[in-house]
């Protein structure tokens, strides 16, 4: 089984918290907007423990290091392909303009003999909740839905 663990970070704004989500970037992701996007996340490596791949992925991903004292943990989802994603929400600033991505290659056009390289993440973006709703992966729908609960659970008086 596929494992990946991720980041969704994220800050409060006046309006409402905002989250960080990410593009692939390549030619195979390039026309899909809804549903295609994802938390910041990658494959955790055999023995790997899964936080310490999600901040690996971060920083590969982003070129930010994520501080493991700040996460909390969102769980898992199951993804329709199989693949289980686990993540922990982060607080933190990040200006998407400063987006340095690892890089993958890919043989394109597909039987060309061609081989690119093309960035990890085409793009990071800022959004509501609401928005990467429509945007992510729909299983990652899950981890935006607990880390609205854990707010709001944190800003009620007990």
């Amino acid at each position: 089984m596929h494992r990946s663990a991720g980041i969704l970070l994220y800050r409060l704004t006046d309006a409402s918290p905002e989250v960080l989500i990410g593009h692939p970037g390549g030619p195979l992701w390039a026309r899909k907007q809804e549903g295609a996007w994802s938390i910041v996340k990658g494959e955790v490596d055999a023995g790997e423990e899964p936080l310490a791949a999600a901040i690996r992925e971060f920083e590969e991903e982003t070129g930010r290091r994520i501080e493991p004292a700040h996460c909390v943990s969102l769980g898992e989802v199951r993804q329709k392909a199989g693949k289980v994603v686990t993540a922990w929400a982060c607080p933190g600033e990040f200006d998407p303009d400063t987006l340095t991505s690892s890089d993958f290659e890919l043989e394109w056009p597909p039987r060309s003999g061609r081989i690119q390289t093309f960035p990890e993440l085409g793009e990071v973006r800022w959004c509501s909740p609401e928005e990467a709703r429509r945007l992510l992966n729909p299983a990652q729908v899950a981890f935006v839905e607990r880390l609205e609960s854990a707010l709001a659970a944190a800003r009620t008086p007990t």
